[in-house]
């Protein structure tokens, strides 16, 4: 079946560009990819999206997902396991055989967090294990928070976490930070920032409700010590979501796919939108300004196909 346009990808980049697409009567098909509502579908509470004082994760998702099927989005619930962008209609195949064929694409695949895959980080997940600090920062005011990591997104993060902490630990692999943002000097002259070098988080432990310590190693002398902490913050690096992409649509250096004129990549026709093109915001609220950005230039171009 040949669809005007195929979304790749159901956070809220994705979601919001099959509102905007539907609603222009664009033939619109959402490929909800492995994670259906994306990173938000694993998080408790969201306190930063308009219009909700509090409202958790999976209800937010699901809210959006049935606005984009009311304006008559259609779903397909597989994973994209190849595409080819080389002729028109572009041609993509899921993970069951299954081929789709669209006029227009929107990759909205997303970025996954590096996790540090030791005991305890999925057993106290959304329970005091957290990967963003603008996201929850605000549930540890005046408690103490451990957060793993020493490069950009690390004291970028840790930089917020203090404003709201009583005290911050954080524990970096190397023996000194990597990260080149300016904002590490702020951090580095934080009073109440405490650093642990040459180390990193082995467990993370809890009551069974929150977490209440972590372990931690030495990486010189392999000898482990426990940290009584409220919260572990992990910000060891994002990978995007681009691997069935590479040799056709142009990346950087770390994977995040290039765009020009706003979402428009180095394939007339193929957008992309949400956190597998950005690197520094990755906030819901901003995919989902993205992805109607993403819709509305899509339907520009399929506008001008026709004309």
């Amino acid at each position: 079946m040949l669809y005007d346009l195929a979304i790749i990808g159901s956070g809220p980049a994705g979601l919001t560009a099959g509102i905007y697409a539907s609603r222009a009567k664009l033939k619109t098909l959402i490929i909800e990819g492995p994670q259906p509502g994306g990173q938000l579908m694993s998080t408790t509470k969201v306190e930063n999206w308009p219009s909700y004082v509090s409202i958790d994760g999976p209800e937010l998702m699901i809210g959006i997902r049935s606005q984009a099927e009311a304006c008559g989005a259609q779903f397909l619930s597989e994973s994209i396991t190849k595409v080819d962008f080389s002729a028109r209609p572009f041609k993509l195949t899921t993970d069951s055989g299954k081929a789709v064929e669209a006029s227009s694409i929107i990759v909205a695949t997303g970025a996954k967090n590096k996790l540090l895959k030791c005991p305890g980080e999925q057993e106290y997940w959304a329970k005091g294990v957290s990967t963003c600090a603008t996201c929850d920062a605000p549930f540890y005011s005046g408690k103490d928070v451990v957060i793993v990591g020493g490069g950009n997104t690390a004291v970028t993060e840790a930089e917020h976490l203090l404003h709201f902490t009583k005290k911050l630990t954080v524990v970096h692999i190397l023996d000194q930070l990597t990260a080149n943002d300016p904002i590490k000097d702020k951090v580095l002259g934080n009073p109440n920032a405490n650093f642990m070098y040459n180390s990193t988080v082995v467990e993370i432990k809890g009551d069974g409700q929150r977490v209440t310590e972590v372990v931690i190693e030495n990486q010189k002398d392999k000898s482990r010590s426990t940290l009584k902490t409220d919260g572990v913050f992990i910000a060891i690096g994002f990978n995007p979501n681009t691997d069935i992409f590479k040799g056709q649509l142009e990346m950087d250096q770390f994977g995040y796919l290039l765009v020009k004129n706003h979402t428009r990549t180095n394939i007339e026709g193929i957008f992309a939108a949400g956190d597998v093109a950005d690197y520094r915001y990755r906030q819901a609220v901003t995919s989902a300004g993205v992805g109607c950005m993403a819709a509305l230039d899509a339907q520009a171009y399929l506008a001008g196909k026709a004309s």
